[in-house]
């Protein structure tokens, strides 16, 4: 297989270095990609780099996954107007720990086979450096007009928040890691968002200026939404790969609410679907669009890589329940029908509270349905929420036995998408 076709079919190239191609044609070759360790879950947004670095090892080649415990503790540039928050070593160390857990899913790390997949903390290197020695061996080889040269860099100089030492220095920590990588796993290609075409390229620089090697990098276009919006991202906030944290319900309503626009972008993404299997749905969507069947097989591909089939199934199910047979009262939905939807967010609620009666916004505030009672008192005025399948009319409401479904439930629909169902012991 040709990987670089592929991707390029796949409209995942941005920037390639020359030699790129030749490299990955000539020999098995080593390839890295980084993940930010600001959380102990990876979200939607890391799908395309560990889909990169699957289509690396299903061509032959050896992925390398990095993790970057000690970059993590510094913070990086690239695309942000301030400086982040950094995080303790303590944290740093849960959250690596998740991610390797998730990443183990998707790549064979089998030790038998020739380009098993790796996966490596740079804080393990970074650790024993001391300033003096990176400074003297590493500092001296990129000069400041190099690395004030690089775009992310720019635009924070030119900014009103400026840019920090700790941050500036990201740059040459990155492009050590791959130096690193290059010397002790003979890693030679990284690749990476193409907002951090600039850090990589440091590293190629370190790499030739350092040890007289040559290594490559190239880039993915950042993915984007049609209609402006942060892809990733919904009025629930990021979209995880951990079932805890967005359930596969869940998963599976963020691919199929994609656009026309964005589906037939996300199909060549996000699934290892081939291209004429992609062209003919494609073909088959724009004849019947209202049918939705590239939103549909998107969701179907991307929940069944992430959650498995059986949690693909169940939200299938799911969706059946609440958005096919919606206009059902809820009276109809039976306790098992109820307690069967998996992926709707379920909540525990004092009986008694009901039992004695509660005004609607103190209901939703108290359920966490709402972080605040203001917010729930703007999505009642809007006419955005609704009981039991009915719309909720105004702020006079009263939560009371009355709309215990089976003496135990209330269904609550937060906005067009957002379903919760209170459990009432």
């Amino acid at each position: 297989m040709n990987l670089i076709q592929d991707l390029q079919d796949r409209n995942l190239i941005q920037d390639i270095m020359p030699g790129t191609a030749e490299q990955l044609n000539k020999e098995m070759t080593s390839a890295y990609i980084g993940f930010d360790p600001t959380a102990d879950s990876l979200h939607v947004g890391s799908l395309l780099p560990i889909t990169l670095l699957m289509r690396l090892q299903r061509a032959g080649h050896k992925p390398i996954a990095l993790v970057g415990g000690a970059t993590g503790m510094v913070g990086d540039p690239s695309g942000k107007s301030a400086e982040r928050n950094l995080l303790d070593e303590a944290s740093l160390a849960k959250n690596v720990a998740g991610i390797k857990a998730q990443l183990e899913k998707f790549l064979d790390f089998d030790p038998s086979k020739a380009n098993k997949a790796l996966m490596t903390n740079n804080y393990d290197w970074f650790k024993a450096i001391s300033f003096i020695d990176f400074l003297r061996d590493t500092g001296k080889h990129i000069t400041v007009n190099y690395m004030m040269a690089k775009e992310s860099v720019k635009k924070r100089i030119e900014g009103d928040a400026g840019i920090s030492y700790t941050e500036f220095a990201y740059q040459l920590m990155q492009g050590y890691d791959f130096y690193w990588l290059y010397n002790n796993l003979n890693c030679k290609l990284q690749f990476g968002g193409s907002d951090q075409w600039g850090n990589m390229t440091t590293g190629t620089e370190l790499i030739r200026r350092k040890s007289g090697g040559e290594a490559f990098v190239f880039t993915c276009p950042l993915i984007t939404k049609a209609d402006g919006g942060k892809f990733g991202k919904t009025e629930s906030g990021n979209v995880w790969l951990d079932a805890n944290r967005t359930t596969p319900y869940q998963f599976y309503q963020f691919w199929l609410n994609a656009s026309d626009a964005d589906a037939v972008k996300w199909i060549k993404i996000f699934t290892f679907l081939d291209q004429v299997a992609i062209e003919e749905i494609t073909a088959a969507h724009n004849q019947n669009p209202a049918a939705r069947l590239l939103q549909k097989t998107l969701a179907k591909e991307v929940t069944t890589f992430v959650h498995g089939e059986d949690e693909y199934q169940k939200a299938i199910e799911t969706t059946e329940k609440l958005f096919v047979n919606a206009n059902a009262p809820a009276e109809t939905l039976s306790a098992d029908d109820l307690e069967n939807m998996e992926g709707v967010q379920k909540i525990n609620f004092e009986k008694s509270k009901i039992e004695s009666g509660i005004d609607i916004v103190s209901f939703l505030a108290d359920t966490t349905i709402f972080p605040s009672k203001g917010e729930a008192k703007k999505m009642i005025q809007g006419g955005g929420l609704s009981i039991n399948r009915n719309k909720v009319d105004g702020l006079q409401v009263n939560i009371d036995n009355s709309l215990l479904l089976h003496d135990k439930y209330i269904l609550v629909q937060k906005g067009k998408k957002n379903y919760y169902l209170v459990i009432c012991d």
